[in-house]
């Protein structure tokens, strides 16, 4: 996949002036040795000039991991730390950084006398001063460890720092306002700036000009018979193929000649009202590749959609996708397929839709279809560009970043899975499985306001997700989940 972050780890050890120095060396080295055995040696660097005792130090190991090329940061305690150095590092890198801490030994380095580290002791003082100084930085829920214990601690960090990196470098690209109705997709853009995240707010005409420019553009044939293999047996309307390649060109080169100073880039896009009768198509397909590609593209303008397909794509490493939390499960195929077969009542499943904008590597099966819904009131042959078929099973991760009306970061997470079972409807499609999710629907999606579009990981990330929200500044009371049966929600009624 193209636009998506990679990072290198600075692995910093640190060490209180008046311990051994041989036992943050030796514990770094181990460290570094665990983490290549099991993992991507390219995703660390070992700062080898010295361990940071001083400010001195701290600032010529800044230099070296800077000169790396590391855009994430992990300070390693092999003995109790100096506090003020260890958490000055944090504050002057610029990037994601982690805590972790060695664990005692008795078989090596002097056991518990002279081999004795307390870095259990020392990552109380760092996460005070981190604290003191405002400084971000992951601590993972037990930090202290063995050198292999750390290397997989540092390797689920992997994630959690590209995705903050990611984030520090993105631009969302929108065109047009979102449409009459959908005020829902509408939230302030400040707290994305707060993010790092640039904003480009463009103008439908301004995409229309730059789609009208690219007709007869050299490359369109080359795209229609890339669609045309993709789809295979579902190519059904073959002959909107080359009006749809002229759009993806379009959004392409605008990408390249507006990305700027920005690494990453998410589109939200317009599809509708006026769309279709302009362009002579909707860009539900167009839609569905470029996310494919890692370029995540919302529907609606859904800006906040947009960011949220981003964070999925970098803590999956797959595509994602974008869809309504659209209807109830009728009772006939609930008992018909799912009841005694799997563990869910019939206030846990729902359909997730969207008219076709899920990539084709997410679908059981899929065809080139029109918009039934646009359909209804508009010409057939300007709606037509969606791709159709049942969304894949398995698990899933169903999550959403958001602003509120006055600005606050909330967000949610809760994992489930797609069922195997046929949705005999329309669009792309799943039957959505989420333990609990009928309280979760009425007392986090509707009692928090929450928009209809979710995004859509295929896997279960919600230790990341929740991890990344917390680092961003999403307040832990503000991070909802699908809470069990035992565990009642604030606003639950008690005597239900």
């Amino acid at each position: 996949m193209n636009n998506m972050p990679k990072v290198k780890i600075g692995i910093v050890a640190v060490s209180r002036d008046c311990f051994p120095e041989e036992l943050s060396v030796n514990r770094r080295k181990a460290l570094v040795e665990a983490y290549k055995a099991k993992y991507d040696a390219e995703e660390i660097y070992e700062c080898p000039i010295c361990i940071v005792e001083s400010e001195i130090h701290m600032m010529q190991a800044l230099e070296d991991i800077k000169a790396a090329g590391c855009n994430a940061l992990c300070v390693y305690l092999g003995n109790f730390g100096p506090e003020i150095a260890e958490t000055l590092l944090a504050k002057y890198f610029e990037g994601p950084k982690m805590f972790v801490a060695a664990a005692e030994e008795t078989s090596a380095n002097g056991g518990l006398v002279q081999g004795r580290g307390d870095a259990y002791c020392g990552m109380l003082n760092a996460s005070y001063n981190l604290k003191l100084r405002n400084v971000k930085a992951y601590i993972p829920e037990y930090p202290v460890g063995t050198a292999e214990e750390c290397a997989d601690m540092i390797h689920e960090f992997v994630p959690i720092a590209k995705a903050v990196y990611g984030l520090e470098n993105l631009k969302i690209i929108g065109f047009g306002p979102r449409p009459l109705n959908f005020l829902a997709c509408n939230a302030p853009i400040k707290q994305l700036y707060n993010l790092g995240v640039e904003i480009e707010e463009n103008s439908e005409l301004d995409l229309f000009e730059a789609f009208n420019k690219h007709a007869g553009d050299e490359r369109i044939p080359a795209v229609v018979a890339d669609m045309a293999a993709e789809l295979g047996a579902g190519n059904k309307k073959p002959e909107i193929l080359e009006k749809l390649a002229q759009y993806e060109l379009t959004l392409l080169d605008w990408v390249e000649a507006h990305k700027g100073s920005r690494k990453y880039v998410a589109i939200a896009g317009k599809c509708w009202p006026a769309f279709q009768t302009q362009f002579g198509f909707v860009p539900c397909y167009v839609n569905s590749r470029l996310t494919k590609m890692g370029i995540p593209v919302s529907c609606e303008v859904d800006i906040y959609g947009a960011l949220s397909e981003f964070i999925g794509t970098v803590v999956s490493n797959d595509t994602v996708t974008l869809l309504d939390i659209n209807n109830s499960v009728p009772a006939d195929i609930y008992n018909e397929d799912i009841a005694g077969k799997f563990d869910y009542t019939q206030k846990d499943i729902f359909m997730g839709f969207h008219c076709g904008n899920t990539a084709s590597s997410k679908l059981a099966f899929c065809e080139m279809k029109n918009q039934m819904i646009m359909a209804r009131s508009l010409p057939e042959e300007v709606t037509n560009g969606t791709l159709e078929g049942d969304i894949i099973p398995g698990e899933i991760t169903f999550f959403r970043l958001q602003s509120t009306a006055d600005a606050k970061l909330r967000a949610y997470i809760a994992q489930g899975e797609v069922l195997p079972v046929r949705t005999r409807s329309f669009g792309a499609i799943g039957i959505f499985a989420i333990p609990e999710m009928g309280r979760f629907y009425r007392h986090v999606l509707i009692e928090k306001n929450y928009p209809h579009h979710g995004a859509v990981a295929f896997g279960h990330f919600g230790k990341i997700l929740y991890e990344v929200f917390k680092y961003i500044g999403v307040d832990y009371k503000e991070i909802r989940f699908n809470q069990p049966k035992e565990m009642r929600y604030i606003t639950e009624n008690p005597f239900c």
